[in-house]
């Protein structure tokens, strides 16, 4: 058995678009890539142009797993400015309010363009302009909003409705709602500078230089020397073993791959409460602290077995807009808990993300990865045990209901089996049930030999070539 063709994202557009390179031809790179770029038109809500983000890579010809850093950079390389503070808001998300920055100071060196550029330069067959070209349509239109990104904004007014966010997601004065047109004006112009002179237009071009004049007219410090020097860096790929398998994966600030070697080797021995107490240990609950995170992923396979997961995120936004583009700009600076002691200009951002490949023997047997901060790993660790231990096919895992601990409680979806939230309680844990799927839960986008998901928490989209 072979793992199928396809796409599998966060959004129907994503998808289709990753999936129409594939029938031109292209490689999962380039399937990847042109639905990143999607992504940044439909899914603004999470990604853009300005974030940043990883991608983990399968060759099948070689067998090599890569992964790729573009992330998000500190700014300061120019020292001619000093930032000014940020602007603090509250965001509510679930019943939490979180505290958070944004403003031209919460602005950090964009990645995704560059990201973008070196995924289709190594790996990649079509032309760039053939990939870039399906997302400039898509920013002419507009696209319709799916249902769980339409019902994130109320929680996201103070970040997202400022400048252009207002006309984009508030049309007329009322918040979109889900199934009606979010239209970015400006961005297929942007999207065509990006097709026309590659990656480079966003660093040392006319959007690289946007971006450094609307950040530092809003008291920000990003200049011209930092966009330059900004480089995508090889990261080194670590292994775990589950299910006789082995998940590939970079190591990522909730250290996905350690979490994974951490669950006991007869795991598939115990019993579905062990395995719940299992899993619920393993994740260190009273140990971390929960983190927003606006994240979407892309999973793209090709006929000829290559993968390619990308995740990407643009944090909450910063208010700032570039003009005239459409392009928001990352509030990433704005979460102070990313922030790894003192940071020095040119320095890469520490992040949650972990696209993930799993190999049985060198063979490919799921690639997959997800958003949602802090819930990326138990997402993650939730589908890999549905797939690789439970042996449900990669659908069923990914729709499954989810266990996620934080502090001494385990929070568990509607669906959950009474016996391993039974166990939990006897196991010491504090159980709380949610009264329906939710996109608190992250948002998986997976391929595997039983085929193709994409999560319906966040109205993902898996189409099979």
């Amino acid at each position: 058995m072979r793992v199928p063709a396809g796409v599998a994202a966060g959004h129907p557009a994503t998808a289709e678009i990753g999936l129409r390179i594939l029938q031109m031809g292209g490689s999962a790179a380039d399937a990847a890539v042109a639905a990143v770029f999607a992504a940044c038109v439909g899914e603004t809500v999470f990604t853009g142009l300005s974030g940043g983000g990883f991608a983990t890579y399968f060759e099948a010809s070689t067998g090599r797993v890569s992964c790729l850093d573009f992330f998000v950079a500190m700014p300061g390389l120019d020292a001619d400015r000093k930032s000014g503070p940020m602007r603090p808001i509250s965001v509510a998300f679930g019943e939490v309010p979180l505290p958070y920055e944004i403003g031209g100071a919460s602005v950090a060196v964009p990645g995704v363009p560059a990201g973008c550029g070196e995924i289709h330069a190594r790996w990649g067959v079509l032309p760039w302009s053939e990939i870039v070209a399906p997302a400039v349509e898509l920013a002419h239109t507009g696209t319709p909003i799916p249902e769980a990104h339409a019902v994130t904004l109320p929680s996201l007014l103070e970040a997202m409705l400022l400048d252009q966010g207002l006309p984009a997601y508030a049309p007329g004065g009322r918040l979109l709602r889900g199934g009606e047109m979010l239209y970015h004006a400006g961005l297929a112009d942007a999207l065509t500078m990006i097709a026309s002179d590659g990656p480079s237009a966003c660093y040392t071009g006319k959007i690289g230089a946007s971006i450094v004049e609307a950040v530092r007219a809003d008291g920000g410090a990003l200049g011209p020397l930092d966009l330059a020097s900004y480089r995508v860096l090889d990261r080194e790929v670590a292994g775990a073993p589950l299910g006789g398998r082995t998940v590939l994966g970079r190591a990522d600030l909730n250290r996905v791959i350690d979490t994974i070697r951490s669950l006991p080797a007869d795991l598939a021995e115990l019993d579905r409460g062990g395995r719940a107490v299992a899993l619920a240990d393993a994740l260190d609950v009273r140990r971390r602290l929960d983190k927003l995170g606006n994240t979407t992923n892309v999973t793209a396979v090709d006929e000829a077995g290559n993968a390619c997961v990308v995740t990407t995120t643009l944090g909450l936004g910063s208010g700032i807009w570039l003009p005239g583009l459409g392009i928001h700009l990352n509030s990433m600076l704005g979460e102070g808990e990313l922030i790894a002691g003192d940071l020095a200009p040119g320095e890469r951002m520490g992040s949650m993300m972990c696209p993930l490949i799993v190999l049985d023997r060198g063979n490919l047997q799921l690639a997959l990865g997800s958003a949602g901060g802090s819930r990326i790993r138990s997402a993650l660790l939730n589908t890999l045990v549905g797939v690789l231990i439970e042996e449900l096919d990669v659908a069923a895992a990914v729709t499954a209901a989810r266990l996620h601990p934080l502090d001494e409680v385990v929070h568990v979806e509607p669906g959950y089996p009474a016996d391993a939230a039974d166990a939990l309680t006897a196991a010491g844990y504090t159980v709380n049930r949610w009264p329906s799927l939710n996109h608190y839960f992250g948002g998986v986008s997976a391929i595997g030999l039983s085929g193709a998901a994409a999560d319906p928490r966040r109205s993902g989209t898996a189409l099979l070539l």
